[in-house]
């Protein structure tokens, strides 16, 4: 009775163990998966170095009253363009006219005072003291006569530059301070274009444009007006174009930093004093570099890899130190590559270091026109 039990057992063991074998040879079968592999691409491009900063305008003036009274009048709507010796506030003129109607009929006594103490002088009727001294009221006059009218000119509080005034931050009624100090802040008015992108570069940039400027492989931004690029914060491309003007004399002890400045054309004001902005500065020209498509960069803690293809055709792991993002999709290898070495440009989901696979040869130099 346990004799076919014993032969069914003896039967399952032998089935299961010739399933096994099978699927093992099967396995040892499989072909190695296919990947494209392709060499790095070399170029020969024109370098550039990239900054965050914030655009700020030319010129900017805050209006101040000169003269002290009560506002009379405001000429402007808010946030609208105006135009260098546009009236923008008026200040009650009244005793302003007074002081300067007096101040002129004073003068003009003055002045015929003067002239007839001259005649009777020229006739020795008069002594000269007097003389002397009907000048000296004469110039007094003088004086208060054009300082009256200058303070009636400045009743009247202009725009000192083109461009665009802020909000009326005092309202007519109110009384206004005028002087050299604690004078009242009226509005501000700032042009718009040209308009400049202040930056700030590190120790390790300035000292780079300093070699190359003593290689003559870059002019320095001091003496040439080196190109810019700028894009702003809701653009991919860097669709405005400047020029540097300006470096600083020396180097922020605190952040380590030397400001940098370039100046754009802005033309219908588009861009604002205040924005954000990212901007490439050119670094230098005709520079041989090694690029590869940015998306096969891996990373591993800190550490950025590409997968390569060895002569055994196994995958394996090259660390590598990148440079700057030279297009949108193309990223420069500043270090850790070589341009023989076949990196792996498509099947990385299947990718695993010592994994053999079956090497397909492409040219991604053409897909990306190099």
């Amino acid at each position: 009775m346990r004799l076919p039990i014993y032969y069914f057992s003896l039967f399952l063991l032998f089935t299961l163990m010739s399933s096994c074998s099978e699927h093992k040879n099967q396995s040892q079968q499989l072909p190695a998966p296919e990947v494209d592999v392709s060499r790095p691409i070399q170029a020969v491009i024109t370098q550039w170095d990239e900054y965050t900063g914030r655009f700020a305008a030319v010129n900017q003036a805050q209006i101040r009253a000169r003269v002290s009274g009560y506002l009379q009048q405001t000429n402007f709507k808010d946030g609208q363009a105006v135009k260098k010796g546009d009236v923008l506030f008026v200040i009650d003129q009244r005793s302003f006219k007074i002081t300067l109607k007096s101040a002129g009929s004073r003068f003009d006594l003055a002045k015929k005072e003067l002239d007839r103490g001259k005649d009777l002088r020229s006739k020795n009727s008069l002594s000269q003291e007097e003389v002397d001294r009907r000048t000296n009221e004469y110039q007094l006059a003088w004086a208060a006569l054009e300082n009256a009218k200058l303070e009636m000119e400045f009743t009247e509080v202009k725009s000192p530059i083109n461009g665009v005034v802020s909000r009326d931050y005092v309202n007519v009624g109110n009384l206004v301070t005028g002087g050299a100090s604690d004078a009242t802040l009226l509005t501000t008015v700032v042009s718009l274009n040209p308009i400049h992108f202040y930056f700030d570069a590190g120790e390790r940039d300035l000292l780079k444009y300093i070699r190359l400027s003593q290689l003559d492989k870059r002019e320095s931004s001091r003496t040439k007006s080196n190109p810019v690029q700028i894009r702003l914060q809701d653009e991919q491309e860097f669709s405005h174009f400047g020029v540097m003007d300006f470096v600083d004399n020396q180097v922020d002890s605190g952040t380590g930093t030397i400001q940098g400045r370039a100046i754009l054309d802005n033309p219908g004001g588009f861009i604002l004093p205040g924005i954000f902005g990212r901007m490439r500065l050119l670094s230098q020209e005709d520079v041989e570099v090694m690029l590869v498509p940015d998306m096969i960069i891996g990373t591993d803690q800190s550490r950025k890899f590409i997968y390569v293809v060895t002569n055994e055709n196994k995958i394996d792991r090259k660390f590598v130190t990148l440079g700057e993002l030279h297009t949108q999709d193309l990223r420069i290898i500043a270090g850790g590559l070589s341009p023989d070495d076949s990196i792996l440009v498509n099947g990385m989901m299947r990718a695993r270091p010592g994994a053999l696979v079956s090497p397909k040869q492409v040219d991604i130099a053409s897909q990306y026109n190099y």
